[in-house]
């Protein structure tokens, strides 16, 4: 299934959570909290501004970013869990 996102939006694919800490301890799965890093997979065109004209998307496809915890809405695509939301809830871009 392939997904354009409109307008300010993007589709973002969340990064595995590390399976064991620093000290070499191993996290069950019921105590992994959902990673707050992805990749970016695809972007919307971006933001209409009050006058009309088309603010551009910061992020592009391909980009490592931080995101609230709580941000966008997840949806499975081809059973892999990606995350939609707005360039908004994008905290900063890893480089």
């Amino acid at each position: 299934m392939n997904l354009k996102p409109l307008n300010d939006r993007v589709l973002v694919k969340r990064l595995e959570s590390e399976e064991k800490t620093a000290g070499g301890l191993y996290i069950p799965d019921t105590a992994k909290e959902k990673p707050s890093r992805g990749e970016v997979v695809a972007a919307g065109p971006g933001k209409t501004a009050d006058d009309g004209k088309l603010v551009a998307m910061t992020v592009k496809a391909g980009d490592m970013v931080l995101f609230n915890k709580y941000a966008g809405t997840e949806i499975k695509i081809d059973g892999v869990e990606h995350l939609v939301m707005r360039e908004d809830d994008i905290l900063a871009i890893i480089e």
